[in-house]
């Protein structure tokens, strides 16, 4: 067999298959119009049941947020993350435990923060679970990640009461503040260094910038991105007080968002869009009740041979 004849046989093959589906769905419309009591009333429970799921209380939303691990990796966030997740073996005394057990919070998951400059900046969150860990462009970070869940509409204001029972309930992971406080006391010894290196600097170039050395020869020296030419001629350290600024600047930022193993970047926004919106569920109830009142009138159609088949 060539390349042409298995595209022959594939043709014939999507051929065979689309006719089997076109003479499945005449059947079906033989069927609804043969028996359309049973057809109509399937349809119509399930009409019903559509809307009373997509009715404006019952209407679900996604919640989303940015969390950062302040010492915690990500396989702890995780393991913290599991009784909620599957609403089991959470303590009673627990904060968010009442949101749990009455459905106010649902639907627990966790998405990767990607960084594809690698520059320690999000740029998207990786809501399809399509990066790998491998991935050299698509980096993942490590010290983030996007915490969702589901909220009703009718328990929309309760919403910051979940986020700070989720928090606190999540704090005070024993394994997560044992790693919080190793990260926040290195953290603090990194941001007194980094000050103290900022001073050292911001000294050097104010004594060459204002004080002049007049009686001394003239000396070239370069290194570390600094030249200096002669007594009076004396290249600024432009570049170099503009990274170290930034340095610092990032981890003081850092720094003052580490008040807890695990903080947010950013209160829980709403995404706009339902996750269960009517005009999509009325359309999928209705599809899956009309084919539901098919089986069931291809049932009565079929009821003598499928009583003597129960008999025989």
């Amino acid at each position: 067999m060539n390349f042409w004849d298995l595209c022959v046989a594939l043709g014939h093959a999507i051929g065979r298959g689309c006719a089997a589906c076109g003479r499945v769905l005449a059947r079906m419309v033989r069927l609804s119009y043969r028996y359309w009591w049973i057809v109509g009333t399937v349809v119509i429970v399930s009409l019903a049941a559509a809307l009373y799921y997509t009715r404006q209380d019952n209407i679900a939303y996604k919640v989303n947020a940015v969390v950062l691990l302040n010492g915690p990796s990500i396989p702890q966030f995780e393991q913290a993350l599991t009784p909620i997740r599957a609403n089991k073996m959470v303590p009673p005394e627990a904060p968010i435990a009442p949101f749990l057990c009455s459905r106010k919070a649902y639907a627990f998951n966790t998405y990767r923060v990607i960084d594809c400059l690698h520059d320690g900046t999000a740029d998207y969150i990786d809501f399809k679970h399509k990066s790998s860990p491998t991935d050299t462009v698509k980096v993942q970070m490590q010290d983030r990640l996007c915490l969702q869940f589901r909220i009703k509409n009718r328990d929309l204001a309760l919403l910051p009461e979940i986020e700070r029972a989720l928090m606190v309930t999540l704090n005070s992971n024993p394994a997560m503040q044992q790693s919080y406080e190793v990260y926040i006391r290195n953290m603090r010894e990194e941001v007194a260094f980094n000050h103290s290196q900022a001073h050292k600097l911001d000294s050097l170039t104010s004594a060459y910038y204002f004080y002049p050395v007049t009686d001394v020869q003239p000396v070239a020296y370069k290194g570390n991105g600094v030249n200096f030419f002669g007594d009076r001629e004396v290249q600024l350290f432009l570049k170099d007080i503009y990274e170290q600024q930034q340095h610092l600047q990032q981890w003081d930022y850092r720094y003052q968002l580490a008040t807890a193993p695990v903080s947010l970047e950013n209160h829980f926004a709403v995404d706009p869009t339902p996750v269960n919106g009517r005009l999509k569920f009325t359309i999928l109830f209705l599809l899956f009740g009309w084919i539901i009142g098919c089986g069931l009138a291809e049932m009565t159609d079929k009821r003598k041979a499928i009583n003597a088949w129960l008999k025989a």
